[in-house]
């Protein structure tokens, strides 16, 4: 069967150097901006300070909204629409890991709808177009700058909730892997199996067919590559650094054409409840989705193991070692009620799982957390 189904809008530029090399493409978006980013690591990447050069240089007038921090609320990101609009702006940049990045997506939408309340966007219906948004990624993980997705917190419930669609695109994402040099061990370790999640997740979707199959591959085995090399508490080389970037840009764009499964709704159930960290989140639950792999879907297990040179044991003990967290003790009763969000309406991430995902087998896979 023919099959080249592809809709990937974002113009990506990438290399050392990419915001000044291509600072001409920030004058096609306007000449005012919001930057939408948290309160250091883009400072300290270099990230920050190379993109107001640039839009200085282009006579582009910004403001800096700090405001976004780890698992963006919605709230912030309303506030920070209100103040692009305010401003006059034409776009918005978001610079930083996925946090800054999703909510970016989340401002340009408030930013042109000025009656949204925060709690409207997921509906997802308004009047305007959202204001044409530019990235600058400075973490290996989420894959943010070419996917069609926004992750944000609900203040009211403290829970993730997505949205996503084609006005949640990029116009433009500057990929320049120098930014994620200075990023430290514990993050570097987190976003990396973020995107090895992102993946692995992805190549078991009925989906992942064609050319999604190529975007997903090449993140395997990049990633994996890297992954199984890391070593204690000891920064890759930035080398490396460029190859877990250009991975996770290859998971990116995997899961933006096939989605993730349930390893991410479950991770979100560690990351609200017991502060673990996105990436570690997901991966906690990477060796019970191999073996639901290896039960449902064992010609791609093959073709898995084939890409990464490793089994399925080797990759689940890198990734129980590498999360490296104290023992999380889920009981029976809290599986339960974690479960109940997806008791009612059963998750696309669930319908994507290698034999389908059931609440009642989420709960499970819960209790049986670190068993």
């Amino acid at each position: 069967m023919f099959d080249f189904d592809i809709f990937m809008p974002v113009r990506v530029v990438s290399g050392n150097n990419a915001i000044f090399n291509n600072s001409a493409l920030l004058k096609t978006l306007g000449t005012k901006a919001l930057i939408v980013t948290g309160a250091a690591s883009a400072r300290k990447s270099g990230a920050l300070g190379d993109l107001e050069t640039a839009l200085s240089k282009e006579g582009i007038d910004y403001r800096v909204f700090d405001g976004i921090g780890q698992n963006p609320l919605i709230s912030s990101c309303h506030a920070a629409g209100e103040q692009a609009r305010s401003m006059g702006a034409d776009f918005i940049i978001g610079v930083g890991g996925g946090s800054p990045l999703d909510a970016a997506k989340a401002v340009a939408i408030y930013a042109a709808n000025k009656d949204l309340t925060p709690e409207d966007i997921y509906r997802r219906v308004y009047n305007n177009e959202p204001l044409p948004v530019a990235l600058v990624g400075t973490t290996a993980g989420t894959g943010s700058e070419v996917t069609a997705v926004s992750v944000l917190t609900v203040d009211s419930t403290g829970r993730k909730k997505s949205i996503s669609g084609p006005d949640c695109y990029a116009e433009i994402a500057f990929a320049d892997p120098e930014y994620t040099y200075s990023v430290p061990y514990d993050i570097t370790v987190s976003t990396a199996l973020d995107a090895f999640c992102h993946a692995a997740e992805a190549w078991f979707t009925p989906q992942c067919t064609g050319v999604n199959k190529l975007y997903a591959s090449a993140g395997l085995k990049i990633l994996w590559e890297e992954i199984k090399a890391f070593e204690k508490d000891t920064l890759p080389s930035d080398a490396a650094r460029d190859n877990l970037y250009a991975g996770s840009l290859y998971a990116g764009l995997a899961i933006n054409l096939c989605g993730t499964a349930f390893p991410h709704p479950l991770g979100y159930v560690l990351t609200e409840n017991y502060g673990v960290p996105h990436g570690k989140a997901c991966a906690m639950f990477l060796p019970a989705f191999l073996e639901r792999a290896r039960r449902f879907e064992k010609e791609k297990s093959r073709e898995m193991r084939d890409i990464t040179g490793s089994d399925f044991e080797e990759v689940s003990a890198a990734a129980i070692e590498l999360t490296a967290l104290p023992d999380i003790r889920i009981s029976a009763n809290e599986a339960k009620e974690y479960a109940q969000r997806w008791a009612e309406q059963v998750p696309k991430n669930f319908v994507n799982s290698p034999g389908g995902m059931t609440a009642e087998e989420a709960q499970v896979i819960l209790e049986q957390l670190n068993r």
